[in-house]
Formats: C-alpha cells, sequence, structure tokens
C-alpha cells in the first residue's frame, strides 16, 4: 500500500509518497514524471517520516537546513539508483554539469541514460537534481519546471534572485 501526504510550498504544490521500505518519492504536483494519485493511495499525513518530510522540508526552504535525513526507499532500475545516489552527494550550494555526473558513474558515454535517469529522480529536492546544469552552465532539464530550478538554485546561493 502506497500512503502519501500533500504539502503546500512557495514552490507550488507538492506530494510525497510512503512505502513499506521508507519515502518513496516527492514530486511536485503537475511534475513531468510525477505518478498519479490512485484510488488505492491513502492520504496519511500523520506517518512519521511524512511529519518528518514535511518539516525537513519547510526549514530547507526556509534557509534553516541544507541537507535532508530522512529513510528514502527509491524504486528504478539499478542504472538509475545509481545515477541517483551520486546526485545526492552533489553538497548543498553546489553545482555539477551532466558530463561531469555522467564521468562519476562511470557511464561518460551514456550521458543520454545519464539525463533520462536524473529526470525521472523521485525525490525532488531532497535528492538535488536542481544541482545538475548544463555543460555551458545554462539551466537545463528539471522535471519541475525551469523557475523551479532556478528558485531552488537561489535559495542555496548558486544563482543571484531574479528581479521581477
Amino acid at each position: 500500500m502506497i500512503r502519501y501526504a500533500k504539502i503546500s510550498s512557495p514552490l507550488g504544490p507538492l506530494y510525497a509518497t510512503l512505502h513499506d521500505e521508507g519515502l518513496g518519492g516527492l514530486y511536485f504536483d503537475g511534475g513531468r514524471h510525477a505518478p498519479p494519485i490512485s484510488a488505492d493511495w491513502r492520504e496519511d499525513a500523520s506517518a512519521q517520516p511524512l511529519r518528518a518530510l514535511s518539516t525537513q522540508l519547510q526549514e530547507y526552504l526556509d534557509g534553516r537546513r541544507r541537507a535532508f535525513d530522512l529513510p528514502l526507499a527509491p524504486r528504478g532500475t539499478p542504472f538509475q539508483v545509481r545515477v541517483w545516489s551520486e546526485i545526492a552527494r552533489i553538497p548543498f550550494g553546489e553545482t555539477i554539469t551532466y558530463t561531469e555526473l555522467a564521468k562519476r558513474v562511470g557511464s561518460i558515454d551514456a550521458m543520454r541514460a545519464v539525463g533520462a535517469a536524473t529526470g525521472r529522480n523521485p525525490h525532488s529536492i531532497i535528492v538535488p537534481c536542481h544541482r545538475v546544469i548544463g555543460s555551458d552552465g545554462t539551466l537545463t532539464g528539471y522535471a519541475g519546471g525551469l523557475d523551479r530550478k532556478r528558485r531552488l538554485l537561489e535559495l542555496e546561493g548558486v544563482l543571484q534572485p531574479t528581479r521581477v
């Protein structure tokens, strides 16, 4: 059974999923690869891992947290999990390129596969795929949208806030 919680944020609505093994994902509502909330899912914001996620996410968005300490249970291919594990190592306030990520996972010849795995990261924000950028420094490929990627990198001090 999948339990889930809806989470309000300044980046828009999110929802988190919980499996028996741990947190299955954190998704932007309407995000490119977000699974639809299914009739067999049960809303349960009181479950401890979902409460902890909500608290830690708020602390991060308030600028009081730089890393998450949560029981993650990603479901993907061994290659995807390897890419996501490497993304999780990117420190707060730093970025790497997709090329560098491919080197780190030992798949320099599989750049497209690395990009695709990055896009399928089920733990938005927690596993910081927003910290992966194009080789020329451009913001590319974020399932939650480039505006959110920019805002997360601004929050971390990587980019200067855009003026409206």
